[in-house]
Parts: structure tokens; sequence; C-alpha cells
């Protein structure tokens, strides 16, 4: 969301692309840009499938297992503030596997995601020898809950407390959340601070106690009341007599705020696998206190190249939330596990070595 949403809230959506007057030859070059398309969505998904069934092999040794999971593995050091260019994320990191707190990454999707977005970070952790999972929240990725019938946060991060209430008393994970999907790992640890090593918010909602997430964007979108009223983007899946339920933009739209750095096959990827956003999520107010949730190191990556949360309000949830470290990754859009997978792993390999 951010200011790239706000200008698209404060533009007159005509709806159309200015190509339907034209014909004739022009069908034939838009025929062929479809087909095209077609093909790349098509191995895009394909990719994901096999990332998918590959991962499921690793998971034989897990007591439970927990639907829409996938795994892999991973480890690091640095808790300063810090500017990282993909250069310095290639070739090998020293891991010290015996110093960890914990081996486990839970990686948690942002609104409209699954756990298929972290394919390339599921790779790159595990070949470092640790354990990530990545979950489906209720009604995404293979998740097939209707989406119009997410009431609360709890509902959404439904799965998320179901693996966690799942683990054993004594071991650990270190939860990572991107975008509104840090909502959904505050909420966690709220309710299991002793069971989470370290929480990570990558281009995350990181709010207090009170807070709503879409309150990260207030400033941008004016108030909760004036958005609802004039978004263009709602889903009324009650029907337009009842509160809207949901949010889904275009594709155009979702390219120019999410991928303006991702390769093309990743945009071709999300666009076939994206789901509506359920909107009770965002509006509701959380409540944390400093027993539970604010009893864990908090970590906050940056991205300077953000269309969708903007580098000024990253700042400005910097500033107002007190991580215990901040990271920068230059370069990267919303989705840095797309556009800069490197640099992305090597942070969080730094994360998992600090004692």
């Amino acid at each position: 969301m951010g200011n790239g949403l706000a200008r698209l809230l404060k533009k007159d959506q005509s709806g159309g692309n200015g190509s339907r007057s034209k014909r004739g030859s022009n069908s034939r070059s838009q025929r062929k840009m479809a087909a095209e398309e077609e093909l790349l969505h098509r191995q895009a998904l394909a990719m994901a499938i096999q990332q998918h069934h590959y991962s499921q092999r690793f998971e034989g040794s897990l007591s439970r297992r927990i639907d829409g999971s996938m795994s892999r593995r991973i480890g690091s050091t640095s808790s300063r503030r810090r500017d990282l260019p993909e250069s310095m994320a290639n070739g090998k990191v020293p891991i010290f596997l015996e110093n960890l707190e914990t081996k486990k990454f839970v990686l948690v999707h942002g609104e409209g995601f699954g756990a298929w977005c972290w394919y390339k970070t599921m790779s790159l952790l595990e070949e470092a020898g640790l354990h990530p999972i990545a979950l489906d929240l209720t009604g995404s990725g293979i998740d097939q809950t209707d989406t119009n019938s997410i009431a609360t946060l709890a509902d959404y991060s439904k799965p998320l407390i179901d693996y966690l209430q799942s683990l054993p008393e004594d071991e650990k994970v270190i939860l990572v959340g991107h975008s509104c999907g840090g909502a959904s790992i505050s909420y966690a640890l709220e309710c299991y601070p002793k069971k989470i090593s370290k929480a990570v918010f990558v281009t995350a909602t990181m709010v207090q106690d009170g807070q709503r997430p879409f309150d990260v964007f207030s400033e941008e979108l004016a108030s909760a009341d004036v958005f609802l009223q004039e978004s263009q983007f709602l889903m009324y899946g009650n029907g337009r007599d009842k509160p809207p339920t949901g949010l889904m933009f275009d594709k155009q739209q979702i390219k120019g705020l999410y991928f303006n750095q991702s390769p093309s096959k990743d945009i071709a990827l999300a666009a076939v696998s994206m789901r509506p956003i359920p909107l009770a999520p965002i509006m509701e107010k959380l409540s944390l206190t400093t027993e539970n949730y604010g009893s864990v190191r908090r970590f906050f990556i940056q991205t300077l190249d953000d269309h969708m949360l903007s580098p000024d309000i990253q700042e400005k949830l910097v500033r107002e939330n007190s991580p215990h470290g901040v990271f920068k990754i230059k370069g990267s859009d919303h989705c840095p596990f797309f556009s800069k997978p490197q640099s992305l792993n090597k942070i969080l390999l730094d994360i998992a070595q600090i004692q």
C-alpha cells in the first residue's frame, strides 16, 4: 500500500486500456502477446509446483505436517543498520550451525501471496543447512478457504498459530513476516513468545498495541472510513449492502506496486498465484503486551525501491517501534524474495547468528 497505492486511489480509473477501438493488425499482435504471456504463466506455475513437490520430501521427519507448508534449511550475524548491495551476498557465507539457538525459520507471506513466494529463499536457506518452513495463511496459496469468509486476524493466522502450538515446548523458531504478514507474526508473538527466538519484519507492518495494520498506511490513504467509502479495489463478498470483505488489484496495478524490480518470470508466477486480500485482518486492532510481544527481539528489513510501502513509511515504522536491528536492501522492490533474493538471504543468515 503506502504512497504507490495512494497515487492509484487518487486517479480516475477508466477501466479500459485504450486499445479496444483498434482492431485489424493490432488484434494479431495482441493475440501473440497474450499467447507469450500465457506460456510464461504456465512455466512459472510449473516451476512453483515443482518447488513445492521437491520441498515436501524434507517434511517426512516431522511428527505433524501442516497443510500448505513447504520445508527447507538456513543460518549467519549483525544487528546494526547497514546497506547490503547484491554484490556483497555473492559467494559463500560462513555458517556456524553449532552456535545457533534454532535452525528453523517460519516464513509468513504478505497479503495476496502464499507459501509459493518464498521458493528462492527456501532454497538458499536450506543450502546453508537450516530448516525453513513456508505456510499458507487461511485463504491464501493452496488453502481453499473463501477470502470473503475471513472475519478476524485470528482466522487468517490460524495455520501459523496451529503450527506454533504443535511445536515441542523446548523448540524455538525464527519468524519472518512479509508486508501485512507482519500483523500475523505480531499476533503470534503475543500468543507464543516462548516459542519464538526472533521475529523478522520484511518491509512489513510493525504495529503498536491498539493499532491496526491499516494504520501504517493512514497518512498516505487518509482515514479508514474514507478508504472504505471511496476505494475502487474493494470486494463485497456478502453483497453491496454489507461491509466490504476484501481487496483485489488488477495485474498492472500489482506489477507497479509490488514488482517494479522483480524478474518477469516471478511476476508471471505471481499473476497466476495471487489471491484476493481479506480486509478484516488489516482493519483489526492488535492487543500487544510488553510481557509477550515485547519480550522477543524484532528486526526490520527495509527495501529502498519499494512502491508499496514507501521508504519514508518504513523509516517511520523503525522510529516508532525501535526494533533490535535494522537492515537495508538497495534496489529492492516490495518483494526482495524475488528482486534481491541473495541480499535477503544474507541478512536472514546474519540474523540467525545474532546471540
